[in-house]
């Protein structure tokens, strides 16, 4: 049974308003492994969470063979969207944006997929391309980045495929203000958008055992991130004892939890964590020797998220030794925030015929909010 973690909605309130009579938002991600909503309301710079929930569809299991969306993964991914149409129906969520990644953008029926769920479910998705999501990892983050580092490596390792950005921190706003941020790319220096993915790895390398498996992908990793066009630059500007990677992925929240000896996923703990090089080595290390088996009984990670960690680790370890920087700090974010911020902070309201006032949202941007405890997913 794929994993769900939900947040049972509050009591009281007109539909599509809560507390304070604040308006509703919505953001929905359709990854490679993960199906996800988000529903918010503004709360200064940020957002105030009212409900969330998360599915373990891996759309993008097989595709990588035979460039398709196999029917079993249409199928699940159908399961997700249903439930999660369900709470935006019941909450009446007047601004809603859903977005799809890698897997639909490679999937040569990505598109028809698509129209499917528009037709079948009314849930209108954006197919967005890998600068979209750079930048709303980069977003999301923004609170995450040490001013003094100098520049700050934003590495986004989903299920089929991992985001890049090198940004400048001395661009990055201090004061938790997020439109400038939303409204300008300046601060990201240089991105790339790689081929791996935990699932699309993982899928590629199918070795007799687990030590083999993980020597070949991370060796593999290691390629793809010194062939990135941007590689040598960010090595030069990362080689700098305040310099810091941020990591948005499943797999490095789940080896901060495993760090930190966690009996139960807490991101309260998770998201903002640090890790030195030896800490981070040490973590992976164990990983890999604690074999499927191990992992899977490992509170933070669990029997579903045992397998893609193998892969997960192989991307991260080979990250951090291609690019120098000391330390690596954790983030328990990603997209959702991203299409919450642009849609409260990043766009121009335009006012309707009778005067009432509509929020036109793009899906190019992102940041934070606090999300409820529960097991954290294991890449887009």
């Amino acid at each position: 049974m794929a994993t769900q973690k939900s947040r049972r909605p509050r009591k009281g309130g007109r539909r599509g308003r809560t507390r304070g009579n604040a308006p509703l938002y919505a953001a929905v991600d359709l990854g490679t492994n993960n199906c996800r909503l988000l529903i918010a309301q503004p709360h200064g710079h940020t957002f105030r969470v009212v409900d969330s929930y998360s599915q373990i569809a891996r759309l993008g299991e097989g595709l990588a063979a035979t460039g398709r969306l196999s029917d079993a993964s249409i199928d699940r991914a159908f399961s997700a969207l249903g439930k999660i149409r369900a709470k935006l129906k019941a909450r009446g969520v007047p601004n809603v944006r859903c977005i799809a990644t890698e897997a639909c953008r490679r999937a040569e029926n990505g598109r028809a997929f698509i129209d499917r769920v528009k037709s079948e479910l009314g849930l209108s998705f954006k197919i967005i391309g890998p600068k979209e999501e750079a930048r709303l990892a980069l977003i999301a983050c923004h609170n995450l980045i040490d001013a003094s580092a100098g520049h700050v490596l934003v590495l986004d390792v989903g299920g089929g495929s991992t985001e890049l950005s090198l940004v400048d921190t001395s661009r990055v706003p201090q004061d938790g203000r997020v439109r400038a941020l939303v409204r300008d790319a300046a601060p990201m220096v240089a991105w790339g958008s790689l081929p791996l993915g935990v699932v699309t790895l993982f899928e590629a390398f199918p070795a007799t055992t687990e030590a083999e498996a993980f020597a070949l992908m991370k060796a593999h990793a290691k390629s793809v991130f010194e062939g990135w066009k941007s590689h040598a630059q960010a090595a030069r500007a990362l080689d700098h004892p305040a310099a810091h990677i941020i990591g948005t992925s499943g797999t490095v929240t789940c080896l901060a939890g495993v760090h930190l000896k966690l009996d139960r996923y807490r991101r309260d703990a998770v998201d903002g964590a640090w890790l030195d090089r030896a800490q981070t080595a040490e973590a992976v290390d164990l990983l890999t020797r604690l074999g499927i088996d191990g992992r899977a009984k490992l509170p933070t990670i669990g029997e579903e998220r045992a397998s893609l960690m193998l892969s997960g680790c192989a991307i991260l370890d080979a990250a951090m030794e291609v690019f120098p920087a000391p330390r690596l700090r954790v983030a328990d974010r990603g997209l959702r925030e991203g299409l919450l911020l642009s849609m409260m902070h990043g766009e121009k309201k335009k006012r309707r015929r009778g005067g009432r006032n509509r929020t036109t949202a793009t899906a190019d941007a992102t940041t934070t909010a606090p999300e409820p405890e529960g097991s954290p997913s294991n890449g887009r």
